[in-house]
């Protein structure tokens, strides 16, 4: 969007340079010229009860697009675990936006989520895991995953309250851990929030992909 034509809105959310300048940013059109806070501020009134958690051994490149997704899904928070420096090219700055959480250990994801009485979903296809699909999931959750490869550390599945797979139809062992977060994400967002949105006036929505 290019500078803002007409007289200039009032309220303290807009930012006075970008309404001058422009606004190229990668946000839904409500918040075109708004201040990054003012648009934290309003994300921070609506989010979701889902958190998401992802570790982070490998410096594994879905990280980012798993943010990303959150955003888009409006998560709580995401939780990285693992090493603390992670691979922010996918989220496509839309971190800044996003409450992001680092935990050295599972445990200490576990004891925060315990904490709060959030139980703690692992997603992966290993042997005894339940089909995701026809799974009531509880409003308040904390979705884990894994590494892409390797799926979830040992650590990581004693610390799940139970673990649940993607039914798959083809010949891969696996499906890509950012659209394994993304299918479960959805499938929160289908069961707790759509309906709700459909009944009443919700948040705009953006686009499917860019």
């Amino acid at each position: 969007m290019g500078p803002w034509q007409g007289p200039r809105p009032e309220g303290q959310q807009y930012d006075a340079q970008l309404l001058a300048e422009g606004d190229r940013r990668n946000v839904v059109d409500r918040y075109r010229y708004w201040t990054m806070a003012a648009i934290i501020a309003d994300l921070d009134r609506r989010r979701h009860d889902f958190h998401v958690a992802v570790e982070n051994w490998q410096h594994d490149f879905n990280i980012g697009t798993v943010v990303r997704t959150a955003n888009a899904f409006l998560a709580r928070e995401v939780h990285i675990v693992g090493n603390r420096r992670w691979n922010r090219r996918g989220a496509m700055v839309t971190d800044r936006y996003q409450h992001i959480r680092h935990h050295a250990a599972v445990t200490d994801l576990a004891e925060r989520m315990r904490a709060v009485e959030i139980p703690i979903y692992g997603i992966d296809n290993l042997p005894g895991s339940r089909p995701l699909e026809g799974l009531q999931l509880p409003r308040r959750v904390c979705l884990l995953f894994g590494q892409e490869g390797p799926g979830l550390s040992e650590p990581a599945r004693e610390a799940c309250d139970g673990t649940f797979s993607i039914a798959q139809f083809g010949s891969t062992r696996s499906i890509n851990a950012s659209a394994a977060a993304a299918i479960a994400m959805h499938t929160w967002v289908v069961q707790h929030a759509l309906t709700a949105s459909l009944e009443g006036p919700g948040p705009e929505a953006g686009h499917s992909a860019s």
